[in-house]
Formats: C-alpha cells, structure tokens, sequence
C-alpha cells in the first residue's frame, strides 16, 4: 500500500494550502500597513491607540459575515490576534498582570488584548494596580469574583483607594490541573497555588490528597514556578503553565465545579482612556457607604427600584474605622448614559456618605 502522506492527490493539496497561506501573510502585511498609518493619524492627533469597541465591532461583523466551515469563537480568536499583532505596530499596550508568566490572569489579559501585549509581570495584584496607577503599564488586569468562591477581597479594597477605573472584563473558565516533575501522584508532599486554587479545590485534594500540605503561595504560575524544582511538590494550575515549567500533568480539572468561572476586571487611568460608550450590554460598578442608622440600606436600594435599575451584585467590606461602618460595592445592569441608570446614581449619590464610581463597562452575554 503507498504512502499515504506521498499520495499526489494529498500533495497537489498541501501546494494549495502553500499558496494560499502565501496569499494571507500578504494580506496580513496590507493589513499591517494600513494600521501602520491609522497610527500615524492616531499620534498627530493625541488619540487613544486602543479601542476595544472598535474591536468589538470589527469581530462582530467578521462573525457575522463567516460562512463557515470555521466556527464564529474561532474567527473570533483569529482576529482577535490579528488586530493585536497589528496594534503592537501601532503602540504596544503595556499591560500589568499577576506573574509569573501562567497565570490565570496573564489568560485574561491575552484574551482582550492579545497576545501582542506587552505583559508586566507582578507579584501580586498589589503590584497591579500600583504600576497601572503610576503609568508604568497602560493598563492592568485583577481577579475580582470566583463563581464559587466569591470576590477577591484584595482587589475589592484597593479600588476604593485608585485613581483607576475598570473599562471592561473577562469571564474566564477556570480549570485546575494538579501538576508536578514526576509522572504520577505517588510522594507528593505539599501542594502549591494560590489560595483562592487551593479553596476551590479543596473536596478533590480531601479525598485524593488528604494529608498533603497544602502551600499558599503568590499565583498558581508561582507553584508552577516552584514545583518544577522539587519532585516531591506538585502545584494546581493551567495546562500553558504545565507546558512552560516542563511539569506533567498528573490529574485532569480537578476543580470542585466543574462549570467554574473567574471574572477579571480590565482597569486604567481616565485619562489612558475614558469610560467605554454605551452598548446595550454594560455593567456599571460603584463603592458607597451609608451613615450607619435603622433602614438606611433599605433607603440605598429605594432609587434602584424607583428608575427599574437592575443590581447584579453586592458585597461589603468593613470600612476599618473601628465603629462597625461598612464599604458595599454594586454592580448595577446599564451605562451612566441610560437616562433610568442616570437617575438612579444621582439619587443614590444624594443618600451616601460616600460615593465613588469604579467604572461602567461591557459585558458579555
């Protein structure tokens, strides 16, 4: 039996794929020097370089004009990394992120931006917030909720004191892989991850590995990080992780849920960029506290019922004044720019003892 690699009918189709791949890396350079001058126009006129509506909306048609057979999330990623590639062009965007290089948020942050991104790696979200706030990173990318383990309370409690502000998110599936040097689970001594892995995976490791040490430790990329060193460690994390640090895989998703999700919030200066216009899908985060009397939280909900304003979420934070006064941060469905969500903040505003917007920002369905 021939061959079947050699088979000319295989060949004459791998020539096709040759030119044609020849005809897209032309394309892709047109494309490329078109966005070349759009940088150009964009710097004479002190315009912001990126514009993740205007990717949006690219993506959006692109989708919509697909005929198949590749599917819409494909296409999606596809030019999702072309625009990236052609923006570096442009202007590198400088993007800080939990380190190092593995993490969960590092995904996130490649997921808006691309993988063109110019990543700052930090040590903690500390890190993040500290370097998007200084200008040293355009932007910045934070954990802010677990489907199943709740908010980051770290990163609620530096919002309340940035100059940032959030212009969008990422919804990220989280899947944990129990990872290490050695081919199997037998000598494992201790577990590295962060804190927000080790608790969601805490009935796995209960029953596989009930009297392993469980290690908390900057990002679940550090575990990575520090497993690779030592065989008798292994460490939670994702598979991009397992692949840089050379570790092998040794249980597959081991997180307790299986359908487990962790939002990221996108933050920057005003001034790097303002508040993203209104798309009919948009979120809109605020911080406030109440004077601390009988039925003032009732009396903070009164203008959201009143203008039909829908809230998504809230949470406290003890504001640490020593008398018992809490933070509540709300997400609420709508824009500023909605006349209903418009009146319902000015309202709000009027009743709180503070006030502080964190940003209104796309969502995805």
């Amino acid at each position: 039996m021939a061959d079947p690699v050699s088979t000319p009918a295989l060949l004459a189709l791998r020539d096709q794929i040759d030119a044609l791949d020849g005809q897209l890396l032309a394309l892709l350079n047109q494309r490329a020097r078109v966005a070349e001058q759009v940088g150009e126009i964009k710097r004479a006129e002190g315009t912001p370089f990126f514009r993740p509506d205007r990717v949006a909306q690219v993506i959006d048609k692109i989708r919509a004009a697909n005929p198949g057979p590749l599917k819409a999330e494909h296409v999606s990623a596809i030019w999702r990394e072309i625009m990236s590639a052609c923006l570096a062009l442009e202007s590198p965007q400088r993007v800080a992120v939990l380190g190092p290089v593995g993490t969960f948020c590092e995904q996130a942050a490649i997921e808006y931006f691309g993988g063109a991104a110019d990543m700052i790696y930090c040590a903690n979200f500390d890190e993040v917030f500290h370097a998007t706030a200084s200008g040293s990173a355009q932007f910045g990318v934070v954990g802010v909720e677990n489907m199943t383990e709740g908010v980051v309370t770290r990163s609620l409690d530096l919002f309340l004191h940035t100059p940032c502000h959030v212009v969008g998110e990422v919804s990220l599936l989280i899947r944990h892989n129990l990872m290490r040097k050695e081919p199997s689970m037998h000598g494992i001594e201790a577990v590295l991850a962060h804190p927000q892995a080790l608790a969601q995976c805490q009935n796995w490791l209960n029953k596989h590995l009930p009297d392993v040490e469980r290690r908390a430790v900057s990002s679940n990329a550090e575990g990575s990080r520090l497993a690779a060193t030592n065989p008798a460690w292994a460490a939670l994390g994702s598979e991009r992780a397992s692949t840089l640090f050379g570790l092998h895989i040794t249980a597959h998703a081991v997180q307790d849920e299986a359908y487990n999700r962790t939002r990221f919030a996108v933050i920057c200066l005003p001034q790097t960029m303002a508040t993203p216009p209104a798309t009919g899908r948009d979120c809109t985060s605020l911080v406030v506290s109440v004077p601390n009397r009988p039925g003032a939280m009732h009396d903070l909900l009164v203008p959201l019922k009143t203008h039909g304003v829908s809230m998504t979420r809230l949470e406290s934070r003890p504001a640490r004044t020593g008398q018992w006064d809490y933070y509540f941060y709300i997400d609420l469905d709508g824009h500023p720019s909605q006349p209903h969500v418009a009146a319902a903040l000015g309202e709000l505003r009027e009743l709180c003892a503070f006030f502080k917007m964190l940003g209104a920002y796309p969502v995805k369905n």
